[in-house]
């Protein structure tokens, strides 16, 4: 579960972490309102959606006074932003964060998530914030420093020392610094989370050193022990495909690509989605149906992908062990007989009852592309997003 940004400092500022005075607006009329939490101008208008590089596309803007805040907040408010992780159909904004206008003295990155090559959780900390940290890795990467700490006692006093005299913090603000770092990295363990962001983490004339911007991934299989989650999420952190998909209980990420994919497992998945790019093509989205959906929740899952506009060619990778081939191919049948499916679909199914499903779908007379085994499947699908 994703949080926006406005939700992500909220649950910052639960563990201790200062963050900027704001105020949350959906619509022009609120803006007064928000600006007086924000405690007046000058302002930062920033638009709240799922996607870096607001700042390059046009949807953070700083205002001085109430005729610009209402021109930006007209202009900006149910737009569609358009950024590099976007692509060009871009996200529409429902809401705006008015937030204080503070003086900015130097910007930081800090990040805490889960290195998997080592299997233990690391501080990862820049001496420039506010920008990519894949590029800034790839071009600077002496500017990074990555600090893995013991998952069971937490990241310690001097570890954190040691990160924020790396960074060249201010000698005076250092002991608050690195308090914070404390903080960030023992909220990360009470939520489960698998990304806790800060960029940029900045020092500041007003208020010292605070969280500017903040991104928190939590993972949704732990959301049942943290219910408070759910409250400070609301209606608009989802898009609305990803919202149906919690609803019916399967795990859909939308992506910018053109051939929509269905398959049962999160490896699978992944692996689904390279053999498409090694092949040439753009996954259009990420969907793990899971090993037990039933028919309902397999005819679901495709109404997700069809309704996706920029899917050329759709790609249905099962490999059958709790969840049986024949359950999949029925659910297929149900949805193509329920909904008209325009766009060449290739099946690929293997394990428990594949000879039953493989049949159902050959009987069909749907016109049904069917593939062996991954690469034919892959191969396949992208041939047919291009035709």
């Amino acid at each position: 579960m994703r949080f926006l940004e406005h939700q992500a400092k909220k649950l910052l500022s639960s563990w201790g972490i200062p963050i900027p005075r704001s105020g949350l607006l959906t619509r022009p009329s609120q803006l007064s309102s928000a600006v007086r939490k924000a405690g007046g101008y000058p302002v930062v208008l920033k638009v709240q959606v799922y996607a870096g590089g607001r700042g390059k596309a046009g949807g953070i803007v700083k205002v001085a006074d109430l005729s610009k805040a209402r021109a930006a907040a007209k202009e900006l408010l149910g737009k569609r932003l358009v950024t590099a992780q976007t692509g060009p159909e871009g996200v529409p904004v429902k809401s705006l964060l008015a937030e204080q206008g503070l003086t900015i003295l130097k910007e930081f990155y800090v990040s805490v998530l889960i290195d998997r090559s080592r299997q233990v959780p690391i501080v990862v900390a820049a001496r420039e914030g506010g920008i990519a940290i894949e590029e800034l890795a790839k071009e600077h990467p002496e500017e990074i420093l990555t600090t893995p700490f013991d998952p069971f006692l937490g990241l310690l006093s001097h570890q954190s020392r040691r990160i924020v005299t790396w960074l060249r913090i201010q000698a005076e603000h250092r002991e608050a610094a690195a308090k914070q770092l404390l903080k960030l990295a023992k909220g990360f363990f009470l939520t489960d989370a698998s990304l806790v962001e800060v960029n940029p983490w900045a020092l500041t004339k007003e208020q010292g050193m605070l969280a500017l911007d903040a991104k928190v991934t939590v993972d949704d299989n732990a959301l049942f022990r943290y219910p408070e989650l759910e409250r400070i999420k609301t209606a608009d952190a989802d898009t609305p495909s990803e919202a149906k998909s919690r609803q019916i209980g399967i795990s859909y990420v939308g992506l910018s690509g053109s051939i929509g994919c269905m398959v049962n497992g999160a490896g699978l998945a992944m692996a689904t989605m390279d053999l498409i790019k090694l092949n040439g093509g753009e996954p259009a989205n990420f969907l793990d149906v899971g090993g037990g959906a039933d028919v309902n929740q397999v005819r679901e899952a495709f109404k997700l992908i069809v309704a996706d506009r920029k899917v050329k060619a759709i790609l249905v990778n099962i490999f059958g062990g709790i969840m049986k081939c024949d359950v999949i191919a029925q659910g297929i049948l149900s949805a193509a007989k329920s909904m008209k499916i325009k766009v060449p679909l290739v099946v690929r199914l293997e394990g428990t009852n594949v000879e039953i499903g493989r049949k159902m779908l050959e009987d069909s007379k749907l016109g049904f592309i069917t593939a062996s085994d991954m690469d034919e499947a892959a191969k396949k699908v992208v041939k047919a997003a291009c035709r």
